[in-house]
């Protein structure tokens, strides 16, 4: 006879105790724990404060664009030494950008100067480009008129080029310089006139030295001068 063994129903005997408290039991005893994340608020802060900066300096530099100051450009060309005249500049309105450009309201102190380089036309005026004097137009200097020919000076001459003297004798004049002599090796353009009313002369005025100025004008007198443009002495 066969004896068969029922399960007992028993339940264990701390079925119905309850679980004491930070107790785990199962699966979830394998969890590991998560700690809380710090937070760090001197990082924070500095983000912030970049942030900040950023914008600040991104709103001055629109702002800074957008002011603008009155200076003086030049539209015609003034040769080294020579005053700037007036009708030589005009007003424009440009970005400050911190670089010394000479108001447009200092025009008539300016037209008192003179220029220490050549001045092309668009160029921005700064103070570095002016001296209150002028080696070209001072003692031991001379302006000397010239009335010349087509043939006797090039056709693109303006005020502040370079040119050389050139005595080219006549027909009548010594063999020995039919090739012609310098008597000026770098002369100032001081202004160039509009020519005759036969358009066959040009008036011009150039810068010598002294001592040779009464030599130009006797050649100049027989229409024996030619001027030589000298572009890469400007």
């Amino acid at each position: 006879m066969r004896t068969s063994e029922k399960p007992s129903s028993r339940a264990p005997a701390n079925a119905d105790r309850p679980v004491p408290p930070g107790t785990l039991s199962g699966p979830a005893s394998r969890k590991l724990p998560v700690s809380p994340r710090e937070r760090k608020p001197a990082l924070a802060a500095l983000a912030v404060l970049l942030i900040l900066g950023g914008a600040l300096a991104t709103t001055l530099l629109v702002l800074r664009s957008g002011d603008r100051v009155s200076a003086i450009q030049i539209v015609q060309q003034v040769g080294t030494g020579q005053p700037i005249a007036q009708t030589a500049m005009r007003e424009v309105q440009i970005a400050d950008t911190g670089i010394g450009y000479v108001p447009y309201a200092e025009r008539a102190r300016v037209a008192e100067n003179f220029a220490r380089v050549t001045l092309l036309p668009g160029t921005l005026l700064t103070r570095e480009m002016v001296l209150s004097s002028s080696e070209e137009l001072g003692p031991g200097k001379a302006q000397v008129g010239l009335a010349l020919k087509p043939g006797q000076l090039p056709g693109t001459l303006r005020s502040g080029d370079r040119v050389q003297v050139v005595h080219v004798p006549g027909r009548g004049g010594d063999s020995q310089a039919a090739a012609g002599r310098i008597l000026a090796q770098s002369a100032l353009v001081h202004s160039v006139g509009s020519s005759g009313r036969n358009g066959s002369a040009g008036q011009i005025t150039i810068i010598v030295d002294a001592t040779i100025s009464p030599t130009v004008v006797t050649y100049a007198a027989r229409g024996e001068i030619a001027l030589a443009e000298l572009p890469g002495a400007r």
